[in-house]
């Protein structure tokens, strides 16, 4: 029966300020076609001209157009794909990976180990760079034993995590005419998955089918894809049947839609409110004491989240049932009188409860005594000034697992002195040390007791307050199976999802 399509582009404009698109006129949209093609409706546009080098690489990932040269199970470990085989060498610092064979791009151009090493080069050189390479300087050359079938990853320090690091988005390999002169990488058909990238803009994208797929062709013929951050228009897309897939359904629309339309999976994903260590009210260990103290985390999940949300007792959540066991106890410092302290108290509009949760946390705090002022924008025309220290409290909902399946390189980029998502501005020696230890250990119970001690002095800091702990609301039709369900958001369409 055939399926009608609407784009969702009238919907996407409404909630975007438009810019001009990357790779495609702004006013060329993706073709939606009929059962064989996947109307997806996503979140967020993107921010840096679907670079893999940025978070925009996991757009790259749900569409299955950019590959890696490992993947990870349910479990995290570290799985073939663009690589045959890993091991380490008797260097502790290097492994090799076997290359696959028979693999070309988009472009027709066949994956070598010069291409694996080019796209690996680029990526340690970009600036910034990508964050799951934060505090990693990281090596690639080819296999002198096995020039054309191996290479050679090496770091500076022995990193038992490297396949998993490698299995990041932000490391995906793209053939050489991806990369330009001036840093900038264009993915548009230049991946090696299922699907190769036709255009893409602030409004919407468009994939096919790759036929000459090194798995096997897709089931559907192509993703039609728009960005809306208005959930309440993606939850409408839904009810309406202009949609075959929506992420991020937001809770206060969960309710709305058909229950069997509605799938919940728990996510390594926190709410967590981030505290400005380095100027203003909460350079004061002892107002960070105050503002802690403040918080009731169960309002929060009951009424912005109804429920869909666990209250946060740690940076790491039920989606690593490892974490609550393993936690440790915490000498917390002593609050002290706020008197009437001003904070600016900020957060972004693009994931739809977060700014009922600065109006709850405002209120929270000013009963505590503080004086209160919000700034609420885009995420887009946020990031640069919380990044930069500009608020005094910022209202982040931030994966933990996101990049290596292992929270280390979060807890890294988010509270290492050289952390490149610091916005706590915290840098704590004793963090810096218990960060490096974890990531020297290999997966097992000895990293993650590393692991919870590096947890436990940076809550320990103040630096980050947990609120909760989110789960993926993810929409789907019915008209397509095998649409993943992934709580690391990497996966989303791939080359078994097919008609139903």
């Amino acid at each position: 029966m055939p399926h009608p399509r609407v784009r969702l582009a009238a919907a996407a404009a409404a909630g975007l300020l438009l810019l001009t698109g990357c790779f495609a006129d702004a006013g060329e949209p993706a073709t939606a076609g009929g059962d064989d093609r996947i109307a997806l409706a996503m979140l967020l546009p993107p921010r840096s001209g679907l670079s893999p080098f940025s978070d925009d690489a996991f757009k790259l990932s749900r569409w299955s157009t950019a590959e890696t040269l490992v993947t990870l199970d349910a479990a995290g470990a570290a799985q073939p794909a663009l690589a045959t085989a890993f091991a380490p060498t008797r260097d502790p610092r290097t492994w090799r990976f076997e290359i696959r064979q028979g693999v070309t791009f988009h472009d027709g151009t066949p994956l070598t180990v010069a291409s694996v090493v080019a796209a690996l080069t680029a990526a340690t050189e970009a600036s910034p760079r990508p964050r799951i390479l934060d505090g990693v300087d990281l090596t690639v050359r080819p296999d002198p034993a096995a020039p054309g079938t191996a290479v050679l990853v090496s770091t500076a320090d022995a990193d038992p995590l490297i396949p998993q690091r490698l299995s990041s988005p932000q490391l995906s390999i793209l053939a050489a005419g991806a990369y330009g002169a001036d840093g900038v990488v264009n993915p548009v058909g230049r991946g090696t998955g299922p699907f190769t990238l036709i255009s893409s803009n602030t409004t919407t994208a468009t994939l096919d089918r790759y036929d000459g797929y090194w798995g096997g062709p897709a089931e559907v013929a192509g993703i039609d894809v728009s960005f809306v951050p208005d959930g309440t228009a993606r939850a409408a897309a839904l009810r309406a049947g202009t949609a075959d897939v929506v992420e991020a359904i937001p809770v206060s629309q969960a309710a709305l839609l058909d229950a069997a339309r509605v799938h919940e999976v728990p996510m390594p994903r926190t709410n967590t409110l981030y505290l400005n260590t380095a100027k203003g009210a909460f350079a004061d260990a002892g107002l960070r004491a105050a503002a802690r103290q403040a918080i009731k985390r169960e309002p929060l999940v009951a009424n912005v989240y109804e429920g869909r949300a666990d209250i946060a007792a740690g940076l790491l959540g039920p989606a690593l049932p490892w974490a609550a066991g393993a936690r440790l106890p915490r000498t917390e410092t002593a609050a002290k009188p706020v008197g009437g302290a001003e904070i600016v108290l900020a957060t972004f509009t693009d994931r739809a409860e977060l700014p009922e949760v600065a109006v709850q946390l405002q209120q929270q705090l000013e009963a505590a005594g503080f004086r209160v002022r919000q700034e609420v924008r885009e995420y887009a025309q946020i990031e640069a000034d919380a990044l930069a220290g500009a608020f005094d409290a910022f209202i982040l909902s931030r994966a933990t697992v996101l990049d290596s399946g292992d929270p280390v390189a979060y807890m890294y980029s988010d509270f290492a002195c050289a952390g490149s998502f610091n916005i706590a501005q915290l840098c704590d020696p004793a963090v810096d040390a218990a960060l490096t230890k974890a990531a020297g250990i290999v997966a097992g119970p000895s990293r993650h007791a590393a692991i919870m001690e590096a947890e436990r002095l940076i809550l320990q800091s103040d630096a980050a307050i947990p609120l909760l702990h989110e789960r993926v609301i993810q929409g789907e039709s019915g008209a397509f199976t095998g649409v993943q369900r992934d709580s690391r958001e990497r996966a989303l369409i791939t080359a078994g999802t097919a008609p139903a």
